[in-house]
């Protein structure tokens, strides 16, 4: 590598990076001005908007076309609001509101704020088909379990955030929505047909790249039709054949991050998985949250390795430097006169996705009982529930499983319960409490996840709000007549 820095350069050209905490380190730095393709956002990296805003021009000033992604998707998974919650509704209350110029707008204000700061590409929208109840990490971060309705939403919501100037980056082809495990921890197989595959998951992507999707994310999902034993990650069947050259793509494919089991734990390593990613066809390599200098190194060294042994062809790796530096060049840096954050829409859009079975009436001054759900990895730890938004109401935190109807029972007396979890239907214990709650208890069930065909047996009331946002929250409280006043303004 010494003795070619030009490839060394081309080679940091196809990586995007990370790094912890709220300012760039000097490694991070100094990769950027030698040709690191750019940095990823996460929420270690997020205190204040003005922080964010002063990190990336310090990214910038070591070159000017660095590449910002971040996840935004709105909703459960956000990065700028993770200390609080996103003032969006994500896709599934998009999807149930079925307003595709609300969602178009929605988006283009996400956008509008995210390039403020100084963000290039957002690695959104999800435009995954849910159609597994018990999916582990898509959920309410999809529009829906219809095909066409997803599509629609897709389109809209990539034409909303390249409006604003930021790039879109649909995910996760060719469709994580049919798993039931999470490729963060391991390799899921979608075991179906091809044709199921272009009737189901695939008219989403479609729609994507015809609204102009600069980038579409890869899964680390087996589809043995497609992919044999490998991931799609690692598949040209599906990179090449399939995303260029049957739906005519021609923007950047982005990796979901190669730290994650879907890829390191088959290739072998985040090294190795680079190599097998380029090699399929991928042109920008997300590394992951968990990056240093050393893996960086490790990385660049692995394919420059590969680029000796005959693993990779120096033609593919300069053509997908190429095509990541064209992202970078195709995305502005400043939002067009007009588009401006505006977290009303957010706040209004939840309000319409809620959705009531049974009936609230005499709900005074009720106990709020929250179910306690764990994070995964896509969704970091950010806060939710009812709490922020309750005014004279009391609530407790409960595990379902270490939790009996009797207790809450004492400590509610002759109040009504309000039950709020996230994906009850899947939580260890819940769907028994809930019942057995439901049986001598007013008890009114708020579902803050994906309800899928789920609904708890004698409760008063069914509340779905489709996503555990800051706004989706606020919205299930007010609808529950259980807070007062007006919801937050844009920051």
């Amino acid at each position: 590598m010494g003795s070619d820095p030009g490839l060394r350069r081309m080679v940091l050209g196809t990586l995007l990076a990370a790094y912890r905490g709220p300012h760039p380190p000097p490694w991070a730095v100094d990769l950027v001005a030698e040709g690191l393709a750019g940095h990823a956002l996460f929420g270690t990296n997020v205190e204040t908007l003005s922080q964010v805003a002063v990190s990336t021009a310090a990214l910038r000033a070591a070159r000017s076309d660095v590449l910002v992604a971040i996840d935004e998707e709105g909703g459960d998974v956000t990065r700028l609001a993770h200390a609080t919650g996103s003032p969006y509704p994500g896709n599934a209350a998009l999807g149930v509101v079925d307003d595709v110029t609300s969602t178009r707008l929605v988006y283009e204000s996400i956008g509008a704020e995210l390039a403020r700061v100084g963000v290039t590409v957002n690695l959104a929208p999800t435009v995954d088909v849910n159609t597994a109840d018990d999916n582990p990490v898509i959920g309410v971060r999809s529009f829906g379990s219809d095909p066409a309705r997803v599509a629609a939403h897709a389109a809209a919501a990539v034409a909303g955030l390249q409006a604003a100037g930021v790039s879109a980056c649909a995910k996760h082809f060719p469709g994580h929505g049919a798993t039931v495990t999470d490729s963060h921890l391991q390799l899921p197989t979608v075991d179906v047909p091809v044709e199921v595959l272009r009737e189901r998951d695939l008219p989403p992507f479609g729609a994507a790249v015809a609204a102009g999707a600069r980038a579409v994310m890869t899964a680390h999902i087996r589809v043995p039709a497609l992919t044999g034993e490998v991931p799609a990650t690692f598949s040209r069947a599906v990179l090449v054949d399939l995303l260029r050259g049957e739906y005519a793509f021609t923007g950047a494919v982005v990796t979901d991050a190669l730290e994650m089991k879907g890829a390191a734990a088959v290739a072998g390593g985040v090294g190795p998985a680079a190599v097998r990613a380029l090699a399929a066809g991928a042109d920008l390599l997300c590394i992951g949250a968990r990056v240093d200098a050393a893996l960086v190194e490790e990385v660049v060294a692995e394919i420059v390795a590969g680029l000796g042994d005959g693993r990779l062809d120096r033609a593919r790796v300069e053509e997908a430097a190429g095509r990541a530096a064209w992202l970078a060049a195709a995305t502005a840096r400043r939002p067009p006169a007009g588009s401006t954050p505006d977290h009303h829409l957010g706040y209004a859009a939840a309000r319409r996705a809620v959705r009531v079975e049974g009936h609230l009436d005499g709900l005074h001054r009720p106990l709020v009982v929250q179910v306690h759900a764990t994070s995964t990895r896509a969704l970091e730890r950010v806060p939710w529930g009812l709490g922020p938004h309750l005014t004279d109401v009391e609530q407790t935190r409960v595990v379902a499983a270490e939790t009996s109807t009797e207790s809450l029972r004492q400590l509610a007396g002759q109040r009504p319960i309000i039950l709020v979890g996230r994906n009850l239907h899947r939580l260890p214990g819940a769907t028994e409490l809930v019942g057995s709650l439901a049986a001598v208890h007013q008890v009114v069930v708020v579902e803050l996840g994906w309800p899928g065909r789920w609904r708890p047996t004698g409760a008063r009331a069914f509340v779905a709000t489709y996503g555990a946002s800051h706004a989706n929250c606020r919205a299930a409280a007010e609808v529950l007549g259980l807070t007062h006043g007006k919801s937050p303004s844009a920051r």
